[in-house]
């Protein structure tokens, strides 16, 4: 069940499953990663985002913008020394979660992009509202699917994401390695 606004869903390794959680998230490996993405994405972050010290790139888009979206991820992931090799997954994430917000969302949407604890953290906003009734992209789509498979492999591909939604709009946040 969703409590107050937000799902948190955790990929602690390719071995575990997702662990949902009310606040932050939970991993099974150790306990100073737990706290690292606890700190990293904890309630307060979503809400508020990132620290006031932290340099933030913001971009905001619409349908039509999805390309140079894109291309301020990329150029945002490579600033922040994501290797080459990773650039190509965390696009794709960021494209799914970006496609959903201005086609599902308001029509237009924000992208804003920090460096947290050695991870570049993703936030896609717009001002929709979204109730889901379950954590969202924790279940394959079917494989005849042709849509719903955004946040699912956004949530496969990225370490972390976490899903706000209130009166304020809609947040995703995703924090990949770097």
């Amino acid at each position: 069940m969703m409590k107050n606004g937000a799902w948190t869903l955790s990929q602690a390794s390719t071995r575990t499953k997702p662990v949902v959680t009310g606040g932050g998230f939970r991993v099974h490996e150790n306990r100073a990663q737990e706290e690292t993405q606890a700190r990293l994405l904890s309630g307060a972050d979503r809400a508020a985002g990132p620290p006031s010290a932290v340099p933030v790139r913001e971009y905001t888009f619409r349908l039509a913008d999805l390309p140079r979206a894109r291309e301020f991820a990329a150029d945002s992931a490579r600033r922040h020394d994501m290797g080459e090799e990773f650039v190509g997954d965390f696009l794709i994430a960021v494209n799914e979660v970006a496609t959903n917000a201005v086609t599902h969302g308001a029509g237009k949407a924000m992208i804003r992009i920090w460096p947290a604890d050695g991870h570049l953290v993703v936030a896609v906003h717009d001002d929709g509202l979204w109730l889901p009734e379950e954590p969202p992209g924790q279940i394959p789509p079917p494989p005849n699917a042709t849509s719903g498979m955004g946040l699912w492999v956004a949530r496969l591909l990225s370490a972390r994401i976490a899903f706000s939604t209130g009166s304020s709009g809609t947040t995703v946040t995703m924090a990949f390695k770097v």
